[in-house]
């Protein structure tokens, strides 16, 4: 038993800025919370950690009410909110403390996670004269170094190079490992396809789909295929009338509805023997989704 959100509302005036959302993770691993600008995840994840009060609903974790003292939670909000003249070291044994962690614990902590963060040269400076990706990589320290249960990621890749992003996805799955229920909330959809087994995406207030991501995808037709070939091929994509979407060095995306024409482009390619180094037919990605489910309820 894990997080349940159970028909939750929360009404502002006149205005409901969250309309009887329900979902649940009953497992560790990364949940993926979704929405565009304004949809209400922010409020909703204020709600399930005990900063806002819900106007309906039910809230729990592990079967009790949420409430702010009874579950430990790590939270990297998308507002960040380091101190620019403070020393890291001071922000970071600070924010331990006030997690419940002993002076001592929290040097070992704070000594850790800035050397498995690569941030550990930076450590007695103040958090203006780091880059806005080692700013995020300390708000980030602040959210786990305390081993919560329940960690809540809103945009955690923001202001992150590749390098940077990378090291923060081996953290999660490092977490998720460990048995961490997470709930991420990202503008990024690939990196939510890339943790994220269940998701859920809100729009306006409301729920426009749930579940689990595979069997979501499973309800749609194939609408891509990638091509990476030794030759030209245009002839034969036009020839099966295919459209090109992308096209560079023998890579080519094409628009396809369904997999017929696919395998049909394959079998002519394979009478002409063209040498053929990728052939994958795709179902519609997270974002196509997102946009069509999205733009069905504005």
């Amino acid at each position: 038993m894990g997080l349940k959100i159970a028909n939750v509302s929360k009404v502002y005036g006149q205005k409901k800025v969250v309309d009887n959302i329900s979902f649940e993770i009953n497992s560790p691993g990364v949940f993926g919370l979704l929405g565009t600008n304004g949809a209400g995840k922010t409020t909703t994840i204020r709600m399930l950690l005990g900063i806002l009060k819900k106007t309906e609903g039910e809230i729990t974790w592990r079967g009790k009410e949420v409430t702010r003292k009874n579950v430990n939670f790590g939270y990297l909000p998308e507002e960040r909110g380091i101190y620019p003249k403070s020393k890291i070291y001071d922000q970071l044994t600070y924010f331990a403390e006030l997690k419940g962690m002993k002076r001592q614990e929290a040097n070992e902590k704070v000594k850790y996670w800035t050397q498995k963060l690569k941030i550990e040269e930076y450590i007695n400076l103040p958090a203006e004269k780091l880059s806005k990706g080692n700013q995020q990589k300390v708000q980030f320290i602040t959210a786990v170094m305390h081993n919560p249960e329940l960690i809540i990621l809103d945009e955690p890749f923001s202001g992150l190079d590749p390098v940077n992003t990378q090291i923060i996805k081996e953290v999660i799955l490092e977490l998720v490992a460990e048995g961490k229920y997470i709930v991420m909330s990202s503008h990024q959809m690939t990196s939510i396809e890339e943790f994220c087994k269940d998701v859920v995406i809100i729009n306006k207030g409301k729920t426009v789909l749930k579940g689990n991501l595979q069997e979501i995808k499973d309800n749609y037709e194939c609408n891509g295929l990638q091509i990476n070939s030794k030759t030209n091929i245009e002839e034969y994509i036009k020839e099966i009338g295919l459209e090109i979407k992308f096209s560079k060095n023998n890579e080519y995306d094409i628009k396809i509805q369904g997999e017929e024409k696919a395998y049909e482009l394959f079998n002519l390619l394979a009478k002409n023997n063209i040498k053929i180094n990728k052939f994958e037919v795709k179902k519609p990605s997270l974002q196509e989704i997102f946009i069509q489910k999205v733009g069905e309820t504005q």
